[in-house]
C-alpha cells in the first residue's frame, strides 16, 4: 500500500492508545510524516517499547503514561505536550476498551462503567483539553477513534456501540463548535481490522466476528495502516473542507 506524502514538519502530533495496532501505526506516520509525536498509552511497558521503536529509528518523538478516563492525567498529558514541544497541532484520541461481550440483561453496572469511562469520557477528556491549547494557538486538527460500531448495532455489545455512538456526537457537536476558530473536529470508524483488539473480539465472540467479516464487500480485515492513512488525511490540509465527519474506512460494511 502506497500513501500519499504529507508534510508535518513543525508540527506536533498527539496519539492515545499509541503502543500497538492502530494508535502505533498512526504515531508512526505521523513521525514519518515529519510530526514530533506524542504517544499516550496507560501501558508502560509497551508505550516504553513502541516510543523507542520511533525513537531508534532517528524519529522526535516521546512517551507519555496516561489512564484517559482520568482527567487529572490527560490535563497533565497535554501539559507535558507542550512543555516538551511548545504546541499541539494534531491529535488522534484512538485510546479505548472492548468492554463486556453477552447478553444485554447480563451486563453489569460496573462493566459499562469502564467501557464508557474509557471510550467517552476518554475522548471527552481528551477533546477538551486538546481544545484548551488549540484555542490559545488559533487552529488545530482533532480526529476521535469512534468505531463500525458507531454506526451500526451488533448484539452483544451494546456497552461498546452506545460508547461508540457517543464518540460520533462529541465529534459533530465539536466540530460545528470550533469550525470558526479554525479547529476542525473530525471522526474515523475503522471496520474490522487486524489489530490485538480484534483478535481479542474473535476469541469472545467468534461466531459474531465471522459475520462481521462476512458482510465486509471487501472480502477482507483491513489493516492499521489503513487506519493511519485515514487519519493523517483527515489533519491535513487536503481535508480543509471537512469538518463533523464520522468517516467509515470499513471496506464498504456501511454501505449496503
Amino acid at each position: 500500500m502506497r500513501n500519499p506524502a504529507y508534510n508535518f514538519k513543525d508540527q506536533v502530533a498527539l496519539v492515545t492508545g499509541a503502543s500497538t495496532g492502530i494508535g502505533f501505526a498512526t504515531a508512526k506516520a505521523f513521525a514519518e510524516a515529519g510530526a514530533a509525536v506524542v504517544l499516550v498509552d496507560i501501558n508502560e511497558s509497551s508505550l516504553y517499547t513502541a516510543t523507542n521503536e520511533l525513537t531508534s529509528s532517528g524519529y522526535n518523538a516521546i512517551g507519555v503514561v496516561c489512564d484517559v478516563a482520568d482527567e487529572q492525567q490527560v490535563s497533565a498529558m497535554v501539559a507535558r505536550t507542550v512543555s516538551t514541544f511548545g504546541r499541539l497541532d494534531m491529535a488522534f484520541n484512538n485510546a479505548g476498551i472492548a468492554g463486556p461481550a453477552g447478553e444485554f440483561t447480563e451486563d453489569t453496572a460496573d462493566a459499562y462503567d469502564r467501557v464508557s469511562n474509557v471510550n467517552l469520557r476518554g475522548v471527552w477528556a481528551c477533546m477538551k483539553h486538546e481544545l484548551i491549547q488549540m484555542k490559545k494557538q488559533g487552529a488545530g486538527a482533532i480526529v476521535n477513534c469512534s468505531s463500525l460500531g458507531g454506526l451500526v448495532g451488533q448484539a452483544g455489545r451494546a456497552a461498546y456501540h452506545a460508547t461508540k455512538h457517543g464518540v460520533i456526537g462529541l465529534t459533530k457537536s465539536a466540530g460545528v463548535e470550533y469550525a470558526s476558530r479554525k479547529i476542525r473536529v473530525n471522526a474515523v470508524c475503522p471496520g474490522v481490522i487486524e489489530t490485538p483488539m480484534f483478535s481479542a473480539m474473535i476469541e469472545k465472540t467468534p461466531e459474531a466476528m465471522k459475520e462481521v467479516l462476512r458482510d465486509q464487500p471487501i472480502g477482507r480485515a483491513g489493516q492499521p495502516e489503513e487506519i493511519a492513512a485515514a487519519v493523517l488525511w483527515l489533519c491535513s490540509t487536503a481535508s480543509s473542507l471537512v469538518v463533523g465527519v464520522a468517516l467509515p474506512v470499513d471496506g464498504g460494511f456501511t454501505a449496503h
